[in-house]
């Protein structure tokens, strides 16, 4: 894929996570009462890197291709919604799947069945409609829906065990498995203060 190649495959999925995102906006503004806090922490995205998207399709023993990415891949466009409760995780996902010009492609909820490491978050790939002059098309973006408590222990687990290399670490991400559990309750003891 040359960077030609790249940067007009990435363009729609780019133009559909400004979309997505301006939803997001309109549906924290929209769903709550000026009374309310706002459920959304802050919204991280990112578009995959040229290296990236060749490297995702060569794991998937497919050849490195414009087509290949279009066809294999549903998570060029990326998002990550960071909330401050789970509940208001549910409602903006639910929101959103309730729109009737998003297509929803794939969910996988990990709070409630969360990983055996102890991961927790919510996944969910929405087809985000792209208008152009010869037409529409859907382009997937991946959100990923998750609590303060949730994106920190993702990003330290992250940091502690993939990124420095270590001779123990069934022992330390033993560990850490413990250290989601006493986030969850953490988590849900701030919520019965916040009223829920």
């Amino acid at each position: 894929m040359t960077i030609s190649e790249y940067n007009t495959l990435i363009q729609p999925y780019s133009d559909a996570q400004d979309i997505l995102l301006a939803r997001l906006n309109v549906l924290e503004h929209n769903l709550y009462n000026e009374s309310d806090a706002h459920p959304i922490h802050n919204i991280q995205y990112r578009i995959k890197q040229k290296d990236s998207i060749e490297n995702k399709l060569l794991k998937k023993e497919k050849e490195p291709t414009v087509m290949n990415a279009k066809d294999y891949l549903q998570d060029i466009a990326g998002a990550r919604v960071i909330c401050y409760f789970t509940r208001d995780i549910y409602s903006l996902a639910d929101t959103l799947k309730f729109q009737s010009d998003l297509i929803v492609i794939r969910e996988r909820d990990y709070i409630k069945y969360p990983k055996p490491n102890g991961y927790r978050s919510y996944h969910i790939i929405v087809g985000v409609p792209v208008y152009c002059l010869d037409g529409m098309e859907y382009f997937p973006v991946e959100i990923q829906f998750r609590t303060l408590s949730m994106d920190f222990w993702a990003s330290m687990e992250h940091r502690i065990l993939y990124k420095t290399k270590r001779d123990n670490r069934e022992e330390i991400a033993a560990q850490l498995e413990s250290y989601a559990a006493t986030l969850v309750e953490i988590e849900n003891e701030f919520s019965k203060y916040a009223g829920g």
